[in-house]
């Protein structure tokens, strides 16, 4: 069981169906059952198109996000490759051993020394590669800030940066376009180095499979610009609190935006449509009428979409999938999932009993520990929800009612989970 506290957990029969679809979602996404479908021990194959392995006298790998070490796993295990790189979240412990690979672990969500660290290795690693090699990289959520080379700026800005907009309730999408602006290698530009032939492979953790959004489009040039950078922190009145330094790199960068690279190809291999798909089919075979929906935007208005979509029919499942945005309010212990399923709870009160859960596929919801949480619409005073709520708390307050969701790093990352059963 990738869901490590699955029995404690299961105290009703309910809550055991609902935590065994979450649990055929969290298989779906890891890559040993992804991979095979796009690599064979002679061919990386997408669609009808082919890429022969044998024309290549070399065959390398860099990974880099959550899913890093799991990707090179699952491509090692089918064709042979000769060395790489792996660069994950600190306090991951990596699924690959020995010594071709070489493996960082750095800051996330924000970029630490070993992002700066493991980009350079990266650019080194690229400029030695000979023009007869192939390097497959293996891209995925959580690359923004593993791997990271700041332009014109120092680290502790970017990081300053990354903070003051993960607190904003903007999109990823937002958030990367600065990120990509105030770096040297995203949105494509890590490939000024490169010689040889390159191809990506992608695990999408963004709406619509937004290849210049995932890890800051590290390996696919850029389409946004340095006005729209601007554009965000003024959306979020994020100016006057921004470093001197930064506004200056994203000012003089609209007179003179960056020639983009010609990017390699990259492909999405999974995205969270594929984990639900799974899930539904879980859900079906357990005797379920299903019904899924997206997830996506302001925190608030997709509780409101959800709570709307709740089936007043018996044996019914709600099925969700995507990433809602927080507006960060206090300094307590939780996350989006956390958060989503608490507000559920405060909005579900008066309902005839059902079990709200939601999850992230990564097993790391925010600052806490915990990859989300569990619950039935049991009687809540609303007052002591509220004040959960109001300080950004909802992992305590499911931490008392011992419904938190564990996991621990799951090596994979397609965006969030949820499921409700009536």
């Amino acid at each position: 069981m990738i869901i490590q506290n699955f029995e404690d957990l299961s105290d009703t029969s309910r809550k055991r169906e609902c935590l065994e679809i979450l649990e055929k979602g969290l298989e779906a996404a890891n890559p040993q059952n992804i991979i095979p479908d796009y690599l064979f021990p002679n061919e990386i194959k997408i669609g009808s198109k082919s890429l022969k392995l044998n024309e290549f006298s070399n065959i390398y790998t860099v990974a880099f996000g959550k899913a890093g070490d799991s990707m090179t796993r699952a491509v090692n295990a089918i064709i042979p490759v000769k060395a790489g790189i792996i660069v994950i979240p600190k306090g991951s412990k990596s699924l690959v051993k020995g010594k071709k690979f070489q493996i960082f672990n750095s800051k996330h969500p924000q970029p630490d020394k070993t992002s700066v660290k493991a980009a350079k290795e990266i650019i080194k690693f690229l400029s030695s590669r000979k023009s007869d090699e192939l390097v497959v990289f293996l891209v995925s959520g959580g690359g923004s800030s593993l791997v990271a080379l700041p332009d014109k700026i120092t680290l502790e800005d970017k990081i300053f940066m990354t903070n003051l907009l993960l607190k904003t309730g903007a999109s990823i999408q937002e958030i990367n376009c600065v990120r990509k602006h105030i770096s040297k290698i995203k949105g494509g530009k890590i490939l000024e180095s490169m010689r040889c032939k390159g191809i990506s492979l992608v695990m999408s953790d963004v709406e619509g499979d937004d290849l210049s959004s995932i890890a800051s489009g590290t390996t696919f040039a850029d389409n946004t610009t340095y006005k729209d950078a601007l554009d965000v922190l003024e959306k979020y009145n994020l100016r006057k609190k921004t470093p001197l330094e930064v506004l200056n790199v994203l000012e003089q960068g609209v007179d003179k935006e960056s020639v983009k690279v010609e990017p390699i190809e990259n492909v999405v291999i999974a995205n969270n449509q594929l984990v639900v798909s799974k899930m539904k089919q879980a859900a079906i075979e357990k005797g379920y009428q299903v019904k899924l929906i997206e997830i996506y935007g302001d925190i608030k208005e997709q509780v409101r979409k959800i709570v709307e979509n709740i089936s007043e029919e018996e044996k019914t499942c709600l099925i969700f999938g995507g990433e809602p945005t927080v507006k960060v309010l206090g300094k307590g212990m939780g996350g989006r999932n956390q958060e989503l399923v608490l507000r559920i709870l405060k909005n579900t009160q008066k309902l005839k009993k059902i079990v709200i859960a939601s999850m992230g596929t990564d097993g790391i919801d925010g600052n806490s520990v915990f990859a989300g949480a569990i619950t039935e619409n049991v009687k809540f005073d609303s007052e002591t929800i509220k004040e959960f709520l109001k300080n950004s708390d909802s992992g305590r307050f499911f931490q008392k009612q011992k419904s938190n969701i564990v996991t621990g790093f799951t090596h994979t990352n397609l965006q969030d989970i949820g499921v409700i059963l009536r």
